[in-house]
């Protein structure tokens, strides 16, 4: 009756329109249905998979009977559940997680229990031994579109800078583009950066990037686990049109207190982890920061004399978990983090007496409960309160002394956006074939699109001007419904419905979102397909331009609506040669009520409202094949994969309505993964990138009219009096294709127990062969012998850059 109750509440609350309320009760009903076909005499079995040495969760251990031939995953929290055939009382229970040595254990049950299986880390593993304990083939997997990087993997890749990036990992895979030079940025199957459901311990977290994208915001030593999901979206994800990035914090260690620092070129680390009350509550707190403004700052003074820049980042992950009961469960996750640039001067010794300070910093906040319960040995709810927070401040404050004439002025700019959100979700395990996931999301937006205050004082009047764009709140809630179930012949099904409501400005925008899922074993090969229709109830507006890109976040409106999403894929799984996993997919995805800048139009500058500078209504296409052959398992693991991709856009108002490639529109893309373990210290790894020409706008060509006679007309003269207008013609947008991209990394790991713990020094080489890759082009102009000449130059980032790191983890 659970399912009726959410329906009717729904009903209450959120729906105007009798039909959404017609399907809800159609889908309660037949899910209520399955449930009552199961026996309920059956011995269930429930419990937790976790590190015997930390007692973390192992999210995704898989569990299997290998006497009733029956098995299941644990969940986000270490959970699982599984039914003993009518009349059996025994099993054969054989859990596995990658990286950690298999526990096979014979039980016999004659009533419903509970119990806690700990897996050992296989790390002391001899080096001739697999490095990584067999998980299930590739094709007995009920996935599409869903890729995972196990950590020990992101530790082995290269990194620039000696930072490790589960983002610039995920890079690496099929589907997924990177946009720009050295960008943290992900462009899932022809989406933008905005349409990606980015989700810290269950929490969005809007702005991913630190240093303009050079690397993201998580931080590798507080991580768990990582899941990208680019299709066959499951029903309790929505919001977002392209893809859902969902990073699981560690726990924290509640049997010993552990810590690691790292010191890399880029920036120090430290972590803290250990028991409050051993084996029932635990605590993490982890701090990164970027140091370079610590050399910055006095080296700009001793230049000057009188002036300092710096830029900085960090990162604080705090994570704090107890054990109530064997039912009940409390966390608590919270991650704070800013960038920001400063610049001071401060010239006393000139007439006015000049001095200012400008400072530029963006970050966000995230804060969230969580209660997990166990109300029997079937049902699993999990009910978590968040706050996240995202904000853009500028702000200039001037100061000078003229004559006697003292003159003050400060000018703040600020945007963000804050969520406060509310979401139960429940898990049921009907049958080791079946269960159902339904619950609720609602969140309420509260949107800053923009504030500018201009104060001025002379000679002690103050002045103050106020420009303030509308801000804005709105309520979004969605109700799901998810049932999934695996026939005898082979043939599993993921069916969901979600149904989603958004409130702003006293308008109401409904949307219905089926998500279907299904997999079909082959002999030997998983056969895939699915549909999802999802929904994006905010936008992006990103400034153009060279420098550190600016984010603001708007709300859907009626002039700007919300967007949708339809996505097909069809693939195929499989085991080849025993240890090779190989995968093909191919997607079809369109998008609806796209917005974008108008051309020229800027966010800054608040004479008019933001909805005035945008257009709408653009229609997006992204189609391409995804292949993937992996090798999981050995002394050398490491992956090939390969992605064909067409993505266009189409505007009334831009490129006269003609379709015009994306911005991100790159036809192939490769990439090539090696790791090797040389031996029980060392190891060895390598990347290699290539992506075919990425579109962009740029002017063909250009001349220059003189503002003189042609009598005149001399060009040398032209350039050097500028006595001329410089005119630039243009082709259509995106018509222009930059130079292929390609570039290869190695790293080496160099590894020793010591006496209190474990050193590794980290030796990487970006851009090993030097490859100047394109950033962006420009005109040049040459005057040689009186003529004059225009070239197209390019403009490159990074050269081939080393770097090393030196981390400890103590016992």
């Amino acid at each position: 009756m659970v399912f009726l109750l959410l329906i009717q509440l729904a009903h209450k609350n959120l729906m105007k329109t009798n039909k959404y309320l017609v399907y809800g009760r159609i889908i309660a009903f037949v899910f209520l249905a399955i449930s009552a076909k199961t026996s309920f005499s059956q011995i269930k079995i429930s419990g937790y998979v976790i590190d015997k040495k930390t007692n973390e969760s192992l999210i995704g251990a898989h569990v299997c009977d290998n006497v009733n031939k029956n098995g299941t995953i644990t969940n986000g929290y270490g959970f699982f559940s599984l039914t003993l055939p009518n009349n059996s009382r025994q099993l054969k229970l054989n859990v596995s997680y990658i990286g950690y040595f298999n526990n096979e254990r014979n039980y016999n049950f004659i009533s419903d229990t509970t119990i806690t299986i700990k897996l050992e880390t296989n790390n002391v593993i001899k080096e001739v031994t697999v490095a990584a304990s067999k998980e299930l083939p590739i094709e007995q997997r009920n996935e599409i579109s869903i890729i995972s990087i196990p950590k020990r993997d992101l530790q082995m890749l290269p990194n620039l800078g000696g930072e490790r990036d589960i983002i610039k990992a995920y890079q690496l895979m099929p589907g997924v583009q990177s946009g720009t030079e050295g960008s943290s940025g992900l462009y899932v199957r022809g989406g933008s950066p905005d349409q990606n459901l980015i989700l810290l311990d269950d929490v969005p977290i809007y702005y991913v990037n630190h240093l303009g994208g050079f690397t993201s915001i998580f931080n590798d030593d507080a991580i768990n686990t990582t899941k990208l999901i680019k299709g066959g979206f499951p029903a309790q994800y929505g919001s977002r049109l392209s893809s859902v990035l969902d990073v699981k914090m560690k726990d924290g260690n509640s049997k010993d207190f552990s810590s690691a620092f790292s010191i890399g070129l880029l920036t120090s680390k430290v972590l803290f982890e250990g028991p409050i009350e051993k084996d029932t509550s635990s605590y993490l707190i982890s701090v990164r920061r970027f140091m370079y403004d610590l050399l910055t700052r006095p080296i700009s003074r001793l230049a000057t004399g009188n002036s300092s820049v710096g830029y900085t980042f960090w990162d604080v992950n705090v994570k704090l978990n107890r054990i109530m009961s064997a039912k009940d469960r409390l966390f608590f996750s919270a991650y704070f983090g800013d960038d920001k640039v400063g610049f001071k001067t401060n010239d006393k010794e000139s007439a006015d007496k000049y001095q200012a300070k400008y400072t530029e910093k963006w970050g966000n906040i995230m804060i969230a409960t969580k209660w997990n319960h166990l109300y029997n040995h079937r049902l699993f709810g999990n009910t978590i309160a968040s706050f996240t927070r995202y904000r853009y401040v500028n702000t200039l404050e001037s100061e000078s002394n003229t004559d006697g004439l003292a003159t003050k002025g400060n000018t703040e700019f600020f945007s963000g956006i804050s969520d406060v959100s509310f979401k139960p979700t429940w898990e049921y395990f009907i049958s080791n074939n079946t269960s159902i996931n339904f619950g609720v999301n609602s969140t309420y937006h509260f949107f800053k699109p923009g504030n500018v205050i201009n104060y001025s004082e002379q000679q002690g009047e103050a002045i103050i001007d106020q420009k303030q764009i509308k801000n804005l709140g709105a309520l979004e809630t969605a109700v799901y419904f998810e049932n999934q179930f695996k026939l005898n012949v082979g043939l599993s099904l993921n069916l969901g419905l979600r149904y989603a409501n958004y409130f702003v400005e006293g308008s109401q925008f409904h949307s219905l979102e089926p998500r279907i899922s299904a997999g079909y074993l082959f002999y030997k090969i998983r056969i895939n397909a699915s549909y999802a229709k999802m929904q994006q109830n905010i936008h992006l507006l990103t400034n153009s331009g060279l420098g550190i890109p600016v984010q603001f976040w708007v709300p859907a409106i009626k002039k700007a609506q919300p967007s949708a999403s339809h996505q097909f894929t069809f693939g195929i799984a499989t085991t080849i040669f025993n240890n090779y996993e190989f995968s093909a997919e191919s997607y079809y995805k369109t998008m609806d009520d796209l917005i974008c800048f108008k051309e020229g139009a800027s966010y800054f500058g608040t004479e008019s409202y933001w909805d005035d500078k945008i257009e709408t209504n653009e229609l997006g296409k992204s189609y391409g094949i995804e292949l993937l052959l992996q090798r999981k398992i050995g002394k050398v693991t490491g992956w090939i994969s390969y992605t064909w991709s067409k993505n266009t856009r189409q505007f009334n108002n831009i490129n006269n309505g003609e379709i015009y490639p994306f911005k991100y529109d790159r036809t192939h893309d490769i990439s090539l993964v090696l790791n090797y373990k040389l031996s029980k210290r060392v190891d060895f790894s390598a990347t290699w990138v290539y992506g075919t020409e990425q579109a962009m706008t740029f002017a063909t060509s250009k001349y220059y009219m003189p503002n003189i006679s042609l009598d005149e007309l001399n060009l040398q003269n032209i350039y050097n009096n500028g006595d001329a207008q410089e005119i630039e013609l243009y082709s259509k947008k995106n018509s222009f294709r930059a130079e292929p991209y390609h570039r290869l990394d190695i790293g080496f790991n160099f590894r020793k127990e010591k006496p209190r713990g474990t050193r590794t020094w980290n030796i990487s080489i970006y851009n090993l062969y030097n490859r100047k890759n394109p950033h962006y082009y420009y005109f040049s102009n040459n005057t040689t012998n009186g003529k004059g000449e225009v070239k197209i130059m390019k403009k490159s980032l990074f050269p081939i850059l080393p770097s090393i790191s030196y981390s400890f983890q103590f016992k």
